[in-house]
């Protein structure tokens, strides 16, 4: 049953690979947290016996929402055509406009990234939000090495050859997580 909002009373945890349909637009909630909102594209591909050709099955579209870091990391790396993984909680949403109705899709990601079947992509670690050794609102102290170049690390991301290592990432063989 839905909810006087429309919104159906379920949510599962759902995992889907498609085809970015628009390129992602930040927005702000009413409390100023970054949200992005992008459509996704998802359809099977089957091969038709009798032919030997390959057949698109039906295709389904998504509602795509993330908040805070994901969607500030996303609007940076996601544009429309890029086939992408969303994992995140699914929710069907009733709608009523200029007469029509219908059920929207919707999937509030917790985790999206690009679907490597269809390329390559170069992964870079954003940088810790404190990186002084104060304590943060929830009372923990961020490492003061963190970012310093106190860490041999591995080598550098950047793809520029140089040979440096990021100064967050544990020295070879080290069992510490930077994070």
């Amino acid at each position: 049953m839905a909810s006087a909002e429309g919104v159906q009373d379920m949510s599962d945890q759902i995992t889907v690979v498609g085809t970015v349909a628009t390129d992602p637009e930040r927005r702000q909630t009413s409390t100023g947290l970054p949200v992005i909102n992008f459509r996704l594209a998802t359809n099977v591909r089957r091969r038709d016996e009798a032919t030997g050709a390959w057949v698109d099955g039906q295709t389904n579209w998504y509602a795509v929402s993330a908040y805070r870091g994901l969607a500030e990391h996303a609007l940076e790396s996601i544009r429309k055509g890029h086939r992408v993984i969303v994992s995140g909680t699914f929710k069907l949403r009733e709608w009523e406009a200029n007469g029509r109705q219908g059920v929207a899709a919707e999937i509030d990601a917790i985790a999206l990234g690009h679907d490597l079947l269809w390329g390559t992509t170069v992964y870079r670690r954003a940088a810790p939000p404190h990186q002084d050794g104060a304590a943060t609102t929830d009372g923990v102290r961020a490492s003061p090495d963190v970012g310093s170049g106190a860490h041999a690390g591995a080598e550098d991301d950047e793809g520029d050859g140089a040979g440096q290592r990021d100064s967050w990432a544990p020295a070879p063989g080290s069992d510490v997580t930077p994070f």
